[in-house]
């Protein structure tokens, strides 16, 4: 029988502690994120500019999907968004493509253990480096490189190299619409795939090495090591790499609204972003059309949800959902089988 004295010792809880750790995030996370995505929500159901506050339904989607609904401006605001929509799909894919393929070779090269290259830290430090500069530097080094005059670097060095012959029919880098886009996409390629690389080196040397021992054994070639052992064992960071870029291409905004506030009138870097971000920004030449801001922000989050999950549809392990599907199978078998026998589960 316990005694008195042991009978009074109470256990106590740790618990609470960890709870007021983790609440400062919490709470942060609370107000700067939650909040704000619930009131974008609530916006994109109210007025424009004058009618701002009044409750409008679905009419800023209607306007921005169909060019209907608010009167003024709804087929310029419904040509806008899917002009900004396309540009925005354009510069995402002009950049993931070479991004991806350039990340992959040098995550590659440097894993493998026979290339014995000094200085691996080195380079991958370098690659990296890209990434921890801020955008806005980022478009002001651009801008002071690529200006459209000659008082420019790379326009000066192409002059005195008697490539542009002419100082008046100068190289447009931002204004021009297809040459501004071709920047824009070199700029985030060079940006992101240091950090690219160094997710999908991490996903390689999580792969067993026993896996390369056994391929190299067999006398499998570095071509063939790589498309059938390294390349599906990378699928589940590849799918990852693939929606975190998605992400952020769809919500691209720094860079192409640097570089289109460098050009003043060049229409052809305008993203989704930039679009809602015009929207939300009193006196510009899109006037405080917080509805449309807020619809717009709800549909490119429509569609981001409908691509991610499409593409971890497509990408999901097709040989556990057969075997889920025979062990369902195989179940119900056994259900109907103990039925017919009598007998109870």
């Amino acid at each position: 029988m316990a005694s008195v004295a042991q009978r009074r010792i109470k256990a106590v809880s740790y618990a609470k502690y960890g709870y007021m750790f983790i609440a400062p995030f919490f709470l942060v996370y609370c107000f700067f994120q939650v909040w704000p995505l619930i009131y974008t929500f609530i916006l994109s159901f109210q007025g424009n500019q004058s009618n701002v506050g009044n409750w409008v339904g679905m009419d800023n989607y209607t306007t921005i999907l169909f060019g209907k609904g608010m009167a003024d401006g709804a087929y310029a605001t419904n040509a806008g968004f899917f002009k900004a929509l396309g540009q925005t799909i354009i510069l995402w894919f002009g950049n993931f493509i070479p991004q991806i393929l350039l990340s992959l070779l040098l995550a590659v090269w440097f894993t493998d253990a026979k290339i014995k290259l000094p200085g691996k830290g080195f380079f991958k430090v370098i690659m990296y480096m890209p990434n921890i500069i801020t955008a806005a530097s980022v478009a002001a080094l651009f801008v002071s490189l690529f200006g459209d005059s000659k008082n420019y670097f790379v326009n000066s060095l192409l002059l005195d190299l008697g490539i542009v012959k002419d100082s008046t029919a100068t190289i447009k880098f931002i204004t021009d619409p297809v040459i501004s886009k071709i920047l824009v996409m070199f700029i985030q390629t060079w940006l992101w795939f240091g950090n690219t690389m160094i997710m999908l080196m991490s996903g390689i040397m999580g792969i067993n090495p026993s896996l390369f021992e056994a391929a190299d054994i067999d006398g499998a070639n570095s071509r063939q090591i790589f498309f059938k052992v390294t390349l599906p064992l990378l699928q589940p960071i590849m799918v990852y790499t693939l929606v975190t870029s998605m992400i952020g291409g769809l919500q691209m905004f720094d860079i192409p609204f640097l570089l289109h506030i460098g050009s003043i009138t060049n229409k052809d870097l305008e993203t989704v972003a930039v679009f809602i971000y015009q929207n939300f920004n009193a006196g510009t030449e899109i006037q405080a059309n917080y509805g449309y801001a807020g619809a717009a922000s709800i549909i490119i989050f429509i569609i981001t949800a409908i691509l991610g999950s499409i593409t971890f549809y497509m990408n999901r392990d097709k040989d556990e959902i057969a075997r889920k599907k025979q062990r369902k199978k195989a179940e119900k078998q056994y259900k109907a089988k103990m039925k017919r026998g009598g007998l109870s589960l």
